[in-house]
């Protein structure tokens, strides 16, 4: 049963009559019986002592965080703060998360991607972008905390990853907003001329954990917003969308929507670090900058439906899929054929100086699944089938590549953007589940007022595709990777490290040191005390002068797994995090005199009350 609600649609002559097909899932329309709910049930239920099969890992959009599930219980089990302050750890307080970010206090998380090896996850790292202060993040599996955050120069709002290549050699980051090189300010009536779109690719240093650049691609100035990387025999290549093409500085949900097309961009990385090994590069703001409208080869557009948004390349890397946003078809793209086209010079003119592909010389073919509308993003399973989120009818569609044949399909509630399949994006995906990360949620869940939760939609697809779990996110997902959880082995406690020079493993090599003005304390957090000095008097409280610079360095000495502790000092606005194991700073400048309370903010044992002390800033008169 369906209800059909009209909506007026001033995006595009032709959408002004368009539909949404939204499932009811009132009690009236439920024709489950007890027996196959108790069998859904079943499905996601995780015993007392077992473990959820995967992790699904998924933005967190404007809260700047990872959100940790596992399914198929679809519990959630973590945030991972990595682009904004978090006061339930410390993060963005404590010396190393506060110098990574840079001076920013949020960021909008968008489309995690997994390191590769053999382009498939490995469960080392954790990749994610930030679209509002345009950085790129790397995340420690082994503990779940962020390593590395890289401020991307010359960009505005990296919005993807192109899904790293195949054994992490690049993440490639599209920025989503056109600007003037170094973001320097310049009238729009120059756009054409003087703003453009640029591609960064971002190399990871696994024996340091630090990201840096590679070299840049100064693009036209269009917006670019997905990507993914190719595979197998496309291995070298990679792939993007983009819209805008009409080059539209405002009202864009018009102007931007002229043309018939937009674009794919399909570019081959090998050829283009070849250039930048080459020297066919050009300085800008201390960047390696290509210009590819000087250096010719390496990049060609290829048309695709208007304002398209997901592109995802098949397992066996053979086609790349698109669409346009309010298209009722997707499109197969064949790598085999793109390749001959090059080779061929088979083009149809060109855009500021990037070669054009003859359509029809590339694509595989035209789906339309009936009635389907709005397809976004597809994800794939064991056996190679296609599965695409439909927006507009709010649905995920099950269809063969390779035939263009629709085979099932399911409604969601509602307004797929993004969807994730188990291990989806690899060479070898595990069929089996498919989550819908749903933009809306409406009457889903207990009334919270006018905001609601978005929902994530756990949908069964070993045969005929069965919605049987939904779990509430807030915000919602900008994309998200789903990873056997067997392949990411994580630490219980830190181990020693004998080169921290701010690391105390034992209580009577606890001290509290002045050079000057500065104070360092080398203290330790044990249950269910802090000793700072224990030759003081009092080894729990810590003096100094108004004004001066106090280093905190503390050491978590309970070596048992899940023992966390943490240090904040009543109102000084300070927190931070010290797990098992961990040695953590906090820096700061005793600004304020008086007597504040400092105290453990993790429950770690039965006498955690009990565990605080004093913090003393004698006045400066």
């Amino acid at each position: 049963m369906k209800k059909w609600i009209p909506i007026a649609s001033g995006l595009l002559a032709g959408f002004v009559a368009a539909t949404i097909s939204f499932a009811d899932f009132s009690p009236k329309a439920k024709t489950d019986t007890t027996a196959s709910t108790k069998s859904n049930a079943e499905k996601v239920y995780v015993p007392f002592g077992e473990k959820d099969d995967y992790y699904l890992f998924a933005s967190g959009g404007h809260s700047g965080q990872m959100f940790i599930y596992g399914v198929p219980s679809m519990r959630k089990i973590r945030t991972i703060p990595v682009f904004s302050q978090d006061s339930a750890t410390g993060y963005g307080f404590d010396e190393h998360s506060k110098k990574m970010m840079g001076g920013y206090t949020w960021g909008d998380l968008h489309h995690p991607a997994f390191s590769e090896t053999n382009g498939d996850y490995d469960g080392k790292y954790m990749f994610a972008t930030d679209v509002a202060n345009s950085r790129a993040a790397v995340v420690d599996l082994k503990t779940f905390t962020t390593k590395d955050i890289l401020k991307v120069p010359n960009t505005a709002g990296p919005h993807c990853a192109a899904f790293v290549t195949e054994n992490t050699e690049y993440m490639f980051l599209p920025t989503r907003f056109a600007v003037p090189l170094g973001q320097k300010y310049e009238s729009l009536d120059n756009y054409s001329q003087s703003f453009r779109g640029v591609m960064s690719a971002v190399t990871f240093n696994e024996k340091s954990e630090k990201l840096g650049i590679a070299y840049q691609v100064a693009l036209p100035p269009w917006s670019y917003d997905l990507s993914d990387a190719g595979k197998k025999g496309s291995a070298d290549w990679a792939v993007m969308t983009t819209y805008n093409t009409e080059e539209a500085t405002t009202n864009q949900e018009i102007n931007a929507s002229q043309a018939d097309r937009d674009y794919i961009v399909l570019f081959n990385w090998k050829e283009l670090e070849k250039m930048e090994k080459e020297g066919k590069y050009e300085d800008v703001g201390g960047q390696k900058m290509i210009f590819p409208e000087k250096q010719k080869g390496g990049i060609y557009l290829v048309p695709v439906a208007k304002s398209p948004h997901g592109v995802d390349v098949t397992p066996d890397g053979k086609y790349f899929i698109a669409s346009g946003k309010l298209a009722p078809s997707m499109t197969v793209f064949s790598f085999e054929k793109a390749f001959k086209a090059v080779a061929n010079k088979d083009f149809a003119g060109e855009r500021n100086g990037l070669p054009i592909l003859n359509y029809k010389s590339v694509m595989e073919r035209e789906v339309n699944p009936e009635n389907a509308l709005g397809p976004l993003h597809t994800q794939f399973d064991d056996k190679g089938m296609a599965y695409t989120t439909m927006f507009i009818s709010s649905e995920i569609v099950k269809w063969n590549p390779k035939t263009g044949e629709t085979l099932d399909r399911v409604p969601v509630q509602y307004s797929p953007g993004h969807s994730v399949s188990a291990e989806g994006d690899t060479v070898a995906p595990d069929g089996k589940w498919l989550i819908a990360l749903n933009k809306i949620a409406k009457d889903t869940y207990l009334s919270v007022g006018p905001s609601h939760p978005e929902s994530m939609q756990l949908i069964d697809i070993s045969g005929k595709m069965q919605v049987i779990q939904s779990a509430p996110v807030d915000p919602e997902p900008h994309y998200a990777q789903m990873i056997k959880a067997d392949k990411i082995k994580t630490i219980n406690v830190y181990p020693k490290d004998k080169n921290n020079k701010d690391a105390v493993y034992k209580k009577d090599d606890t001290k509290i040191v002045r050079k000057g003005n500065e104070v360092h304390v080398y203290g330790i957090a044990m249950r269910s005390k802090f000793i700072f000095d224990a030759k003081a008097k009092r080894p729990d409280v810590i003096e100094v002068n108004e004004g001066d610079h106090v280093f905190i360095h503390l050491t978590n000495i309970d070596f048992d797994e899940d023992i966390t502790h943490g240090f904040a000092i009543n109102s000084y606005d300070l927190n931070m995090e010290v797990q098992p194991g961990q040695t953590n700073t906090m820096e700061f400048i005793a600004n304020k005199a008086g007597t504040f309370p400092l105290y453990c903010t993790n429950f770690c044992s039965a006498l955690h009350q009990e565990m605080n002390g004093y913090f003393l800033v004698k006045p400066k008169n």
